[in-house]
């Protein structure tokens, strides 16, 4: 698994995967940087490797992570290989993408990890060493929010699970709850995804309702659009 990850032009192309979006062979060719044929050959070894799933849509393959997990482990690694003595501060060098980003299918950075600290002391979840589970607000909580929480815990997937966050060395929210929330945030129009990268765009008053509504009292200060 660490040599499937660890090649250079297979972690660009992992990386390019973790907003959650599915690409074709050409896009991940690019952004690897690499020819066609070799990319086809990095995704191939990749797709068996359980790393990746693929689906034809017309004449084209579209692959994507297959699972939250994935980019969890991907999360992780990316923190642990951004800690050094060159780097003043751990995690991506861009602002935006230090402040707000999506994870997969939820929220990370400063503002996923003030999320998670705010669910924590709202008793919307509860920690039990690295576990998290959901506290007696929660059912109140998907109620304001209108999220049915029933259907959340149908899913595969677990309803909230901690994820180390790469920049801030501290977790948020992943899970189908945290999917939920992003979610409700852009189904709010609080913000946009940034169409050219995983940065995670609040409006003024987007971030004013993010922090009221769900952060219930102090908040973040995320890039604005």
């Amino acid at each position: 698994m660490a040599s499937l990850v660890g090649e250079p032009a297979r972690a660009n192309m992992l990386s390019a995967l973790m907003g959650g979006s599915a690409l074709t062979a050409s896009e991940l060719a690019l952004e690897a940087g690499v020819t066609l044929q070799t990319a086809s050959s990095h995704l191939a070894k990749l797709t068996e490797g359980g790393l990746l799933v693929v689906a034809s849509q017309g004449r084209h393959r579209y692959y994507a992570l297959s699972g939250s997990d994935v980019a969890a482990m991907l999360e992780a690694i990316m923190g642990v290989g951004a800690a050094g003595p060159k780097r003043a501060r751990p995690g991506p060098r861009d602002a935006k993408m230090r402040e707000a980003r999506i994870c997969y299918d939820h929220l990370a950075g400063d503002a996923g990890v003030a999320l998670l600290d705010s669910l924590l002391r709202q008793r919307v979840i509860v920690q039990d060493k690295d576990r998290l589970a959901l506290g007696p607000g929660a059912k109140m909580f998907c109620e304001v929010h209108d999220i049915n929480l029933e259907t959340l815990s149908r899913q595969r997937r677990a309803v909230c699970r901690a994820c180390l966050d790469w920049s801030v060395r501290r977790s948020h929210l992943a899970g189908s709850l945290g999917a939920a929330i992003l979610d409700q945030i852009f189904r709010e129009k609080w913000a946009r995804r940034d169409p050219k990268s995983r940065v995670v765009m609040f409006t003024p008053k987007g971030r004013e309702a993010f922090a009221s509504s769900l952060l219930a009292r102090g908040g973040f200060s995320g890039p604005s659009n």
